[in-house]
C-alpha cells in the first residue's frame, strides 16, 4: 500500500521495547491541541499528574507548557484544571 504518510509495522506495533515510546511521536494523532493561558496559571500541576502520556512539561514545581509530539489532544488536563487555564483548541484552526 502507497498512500502518504502510510508505514509498514510490524505485529503488535512498533513500541515492543521498553523505553522506546518516547521515540516515536504520536502527537500527529491529535485533533484538538490544549494551549495554556500562563497568566491564569497557578501552577498546581493537577493537569501534570493526571496526564495519561506525561505531556505535560513541568520544572520546579511551575507547569511549562506541552510535550505536543507526544499529547493526544484526550482533553483531560482542561477538564481537571481548577482554574480553566487550558483551552482545547481544533488542530485546524492553529497556525504554527
Amino acid at each position: 500500500m502507497n498512500k502518504k504518510g502510510w508505514k509498514q509495522i510490524p505485529m503488535g506495533g512498533v513500541i515492543i521495547t521498553p523505553g522506546n515510546s518516547k521515540d516515536y511521536k504520536t502527537g500527529d494523532w491529535r485533533t484538538f491541541r490544549p494551549i495554556l493561558d500562563y497568566k491564569r496559571c497557578i501552577h498546581c500541576l493537577t493537569c501534570f499528574i493526571h496526564c495519561p502520556d506525561s505531556s505535560i512539561k513541568a520544572s520546579q514545581g511551575q507547569m511549562k507548557g506541552f510535550d505536543y509530539d507526544h499529547c493526544k489532544g484526550c482533553g483531560i488536563c482542561a477538564s481537571v484544571c481548577p482554574v480553566k487555564c487550558i483551552e482545547m483548541k481544533n488542530e485546524n484552526e492553529i497556525k504554527d
